[in-house]
């Protein structure tokens, strides 16, 4: 057996080298994340009994392992190491795809060769709060894999626990089954996940960043459910691409001025003014919907810029759900819609196994599309993560090949 394979180069099945490649992030290179990133040569991880090995064919790019390149908002190195972890490194990814090279004993529901894949919600089996069958989201022992944790998907092999291993669409390549869970999976539980909430057919949802990676699963997940999706862009130049999503209508959100904190009450000119902006918005989603019906959900994550909007045109008893603060942390809101109008504000936060199940369905039956805009080699994970940290990345998603070859040429499993 080889100590190490190339990046590419296929093992017999099932045969785990003692070491292997990955891109590897360390305190002393946080920051730009083109620096961040480097390929090194690390111990192939052990399992535990209810983990696999998987043999990662590509992988996904989120946000989180710009922050983990940085190291802020929070040091996810140091934070391991104060709970006695022993690896002064961090391998980020939490999005991939790729076939099952070795199964822990206690694992029954996977095989080696099994084509999967993963989700990022992980917990520990044992939590209480997880034995007693509640949601494993709201759990103290919950994490996000490949960000919270060491050994994601930016490395030849990753150790997952088997249940967020799902099978991977048949229709699909490597790079695209490798682009949609994490942002596919955190917007399903956005719009399925809170029951008195949850999109039924004919609902309006307003879709903030339509054109991007959650906004595109969103556009989807609602239009598979009969719902009718509008999306809010940045430029005329994504009406196309998220009308041929399934949106109803777009709002280029540059054509307003009122965006920010909201101004103190008492300040009646600079609220008048915040409220005129906010008036002209509410008033394009009708246009956009074509009748003057405001959004049951409103679909967030810019955070503070938008909430006060967002909160406004929320129609009477619809909810505002959240999971992420893009714009920044401080949002604010005029209590008296919120009251008087009975309306809901929702933090959301990833998904748990039957949602990211959910959205796998979805796209195993074609319903949901991963998306894909842009493909990196291995070497240029740091690369990409730089085009999402300036803003320069393409709509939709991205993916990054590992030991998967560029489309069109065959791959491990590919003649199944």
């Amino acid at each position: 057996m080889k100590e190490i394979y190339e990046i590419g180069e296929i093992p017999p099945l099932g045969e785990v080298p003692a070491k292997m490649y990955a891109q590897v992030i360390r305190q002393e290179r946080f920051g730009e994340p083109t620096k961040a990133f480097q390929i090194e040569q690390i111990d192939t991880p052990d399992i535990k009994p209810d983990e696999v090995l998987v043999y990662v064919m590509a992988a996904g790019v989120n946000y989180n392992n710009v922050w983990a390149a940085l190291g802020i908002p929070v040091d996810v190195i140091g934070a391991r190491l104060k709970k006695g972890e022993k690896e002064a490194f961090h391998i980020g990814g939490s999005d991939a795809s790729g076939i099952v090279w070795q199964v822990g004993n206690e694992v029954s529901h996977l095989k080696v060769g099994d084509e999967v894949v993963i989700h990022c919600g992980i917990w520990d089996r044992n939590d209480p709060w997880v034995k007693a069958g509640k949601d494993p989201m709201f759990a103290p022992s919950q994490l996000i894999w490949g960000y919270e944790t060491n050994w994601g998907s930016f490395a030849q092999y990753t150790k997952v626990q088997a249940h967020q291993c799902l099978p991977k669409p048949k229709h699909l390549s490597w790079e695209e089954s490798a682009a949609y869970m994490l942002v596919g999976a955190t917007a399903y539980r956005m719009l399925h996940g809170w029951p008195e909430h949850k999109v039924q057919k004919d609902d309006i949802v307003l879709v903030w960043g339509g054109a991007g990676g959650l906004g595109s699963m969103a556009i989807q997940i609602v239009k598979a459910a009969g719902g009718i999706p509008v999306a809010v862009i940045s430029g005329d130049d994504k009406v196309d691409y998220c009308k041929k999503l399934g949106a109803k209508g777009t709002i280029n959100r540059k054509l307003f001025n009122h965006w920010g904190m909201l101004p103190h009450w008492k300040d009646n000119e600079s609220y008048n003014k915040w409220l005129q902006g906010a008036r002209a918005f509410g008033k394009a989603i009708w246009e956009a919907v074509g009748e003057k019906r405001s959004p049951r959900i409103v679909f967030e994550h810019p955070g503070e810029d938008t909430v006060p909007t967002s909160i406004f045109v929320c129609d009477t008893g619809g909810m505002v759900v959240i999971c992420a603060g893009t714009s920044g942390y401080n949002a604010t809101i005029d209590l008296r819609y919120h009251w008087m109008r009975q309306k809901r504000f929702q933090g959301s936060h990833f998904a748990n196994d039957d949602q990211a199940k959910g959205v796998n369905d979805l796209v195993c039956e074609g319903k949901v599309d991963p998306c894909l805009a842009q493909t990196f080699e291995f070497k240029e994970t740091g690369t990409c993560h730089q085009l999402m940290r300036e803003n320069k990345h393409p709509s939709g998603n991205m993916a990054i090949l590992v030991n998967a070859k560029k489309k069109g040429l065959k791959n491990l499993g590919e003649s199944k």
